[in-house]
């Protein structure tokens, strides 16, 4: 993936970074493997909106995706390499030689007609990008993504563009991954893994550029508490920028920002000390 930036000829494109899409290498997705995908707009079952700043955008179809590599012990070669509005990562379309064609997500280093195989407990198996083993199998030091958390349930964790995982040690039952927050985590060594860094490691760095962007992709537009009424959020009302007057809340008068571990770092640096 390579970054394209804009001539500044209008306010949106002066700061605009967007994706070249060249490793991309076929636009059509597979039909078999899409489903309609109808979007929610942050409501929940009844209706009521449960995550703000949601809604619009431009329709998309769900690619399935195969997280749980259970297509053991058959080689698939990767057949192209496509666009997924749904995740920020690449998703490569994988031809096994039964025929099949099952959608996975991509891997750094994984290329157009590359050979990769999802191999059970046991069978010796190259340590390459795209590969899915049981932790058990993989070498201590491996980045690995696409972690299972719950034997067979499918890959949960690490599935975002550029992040990987690391496999520290194993012990008895459960082996120790570094997530890529910096979280250790002691997952089962039957769960399984994918080998290799997840691609798209640029995406990090896209500026939209503008609001409308912004309202392609679904997000709608997030306001101030400060500028609110005082009935609309607790921070509102006043003339001008008038201070908050209080800690910082919530639009429902919870303690936001991590208040209180601040409040308790400040008491803290007060406390004087008796001398013995």
């Amino acid at each position: 993936m390579g970054l394209k930036t804009y001539k500044p000829t209008t306010p949106g494109l002066r700061a605009r970074i967007s994706d070249d899409f060249k490793d991309i290498t076929r636009v059509e997705p597979e039909k078999s493997l899409i489903k309609a995908f109808k979007k929610q707009a942050g409501r929940n079952n009844a209706g009521r909106v449960t995550v703000r700043h949601r809604g619009g955008g431009v329709k998309r179809y769900y690619r399935i995706i195969d997280f749980k590599r259970n297509k053991f012990n058959v080689p698939g070669r990767v057949a192209s390499i496509e666009y997924d509005p749904n995740r920020s990562a690449r998703i490569s379309l994988v031809q096994y030689t039964d025929g099949e064609k099952r959608y996975i997500l991509t891997p750094l280093e994984l290329k157009v007609g590359d050979s990769i195989i999802s191999a059970t407990s046991g069978n010796s198996v190259e340590i390459k990008a795209g590969n899915s083993l049981p932790l058990k199998d993989i070498p201590v030091g491996t980045p690995v993504h696409n972690i299972e958390l719950q034997i067979g349930k499918g890959g949960q964790l690490i599935r975002s563009a550029g992040t990987s995982a690391q496999l520290m040690s194993k012990e008895g039952d459960y082996a120790l991954i570094r997530l890529a927050s910096g979280e250790l985590r002691h997952v089962h060594v039957n769960c399984r893994a994918t080998i290799g860094q997840m691609g798209n490691v640029d995406h990090q760095n896209i500026v939209l550029g503008k609001a409308g962007r912004a309202r392609l992709m679904g997000l709608r537009p997030e306001v101030r508490g400060a500028v609110m009424s005082p009935r609309a959020h607790p921070h509102g009302g006043g003339e001008g920028k008038n201070p908050r007057g209080m800690p910082p809340k919530t639009p429902w008068g919870k303690p936001a920002l991590g208040y209180r571990t601040r409040r308790r770092k400040i008491s803290n640096k007060f406390i004087v000390k008796r001398r013995d």
